[in-house]
C-alpha cells in the first residue's frame, strides 16, 4: 500500500528523472523534450507555476506525476509513472486523484494529457478518472503521443 502522496521537494530530482527514464526506455525512445524536462524540472515545471507530486511507500519514492501550466486555465498532466515493481499498489490511482485535486487548488479548469495507445493500464486509469478524448487533437512535441485526453474540473 502506498503510504503517501506529497509535493516535490529539493532532493527529489534524481528520483523524478530516474523513474521517468525507466518507463520511457521500457516502451519508447527517450526524446530531447524528455531530457530537457527531466534534467531541469524546476525550469520546465515548477518555476512556471506547475507542480510535481511524489508517491512514497515505506519512505521510498515509487511514483511521480507533474502538472505543467499550459495557459487558459489548463495544466498538462505529464511524466506520470510508477516503478514497475510497485505497480498494482494503487499508486497510479492515488497520484491521479492527488493531481486532479492539486489542479483544482491551483485554480485550473482543465487537465490535459498525452499518452500512447499501447499503455492500456494508463488509458484505463485516465478514463476511470473521467478523462475523455479531445474533440480536435493538437500537435504534440512527442513522437510517441497518439492519444490526447482532457478532464474539465
Amino acid at each position: 500500500m502506498v503510504a503517501a502522496v506529497r509535493d516535490f521537494r529539493p532532493g527529489d530530482e534524481a528520483a523524478f528523472r530516474d523513474i521517468n527514464l525507466a518507463w520511457i526506455e521500457r516502451f519508447f525512445l527517450v526524446e530531447q523534450k524528455d531530457r530537457d524536462v527531466l534534467d531541469n524540472p524546476r525550469k520546465y515545471i515548477l518555476d512556471p507555476g506547475g507542480a510535481i507530486l511524489v508517491a512514497e511507500d515505506a519512505g521510498n519514492t515509487i511514483g511521480v506525476v507533474a502538472l505543467i501550466v499550459i495557459g487558459d486555465g489548463s495544466v498538462e498532466l505529464a511524466k506520470m509513472c510508477v516503478l514497475e515493481a510497485a505497480q498494482g499498489k494503487n499508486a497510479g490511482k492515488l497520484l491521479i486523484a492527488a493531481a486532479i485535486e492539486k489542479a483544482r487548488a491551483m485554480g485550473m479548469s482543465r487537465v490535459y494529457l498525452e499518452t500512447n495507445s499501447v499503455l492500456a493500464p494508463a488509458l484505463k486509469l485516465y478514463r476511470d478518472a473521467g478523462f475523455v478524448p479531445l474533440s480536435a487533437p493538437q500537435p504534440s512535441p512527442y513522437a510517441r503521443a497518439d492519444v490526447q485526453l482532457e478532464l474539465f474540473l
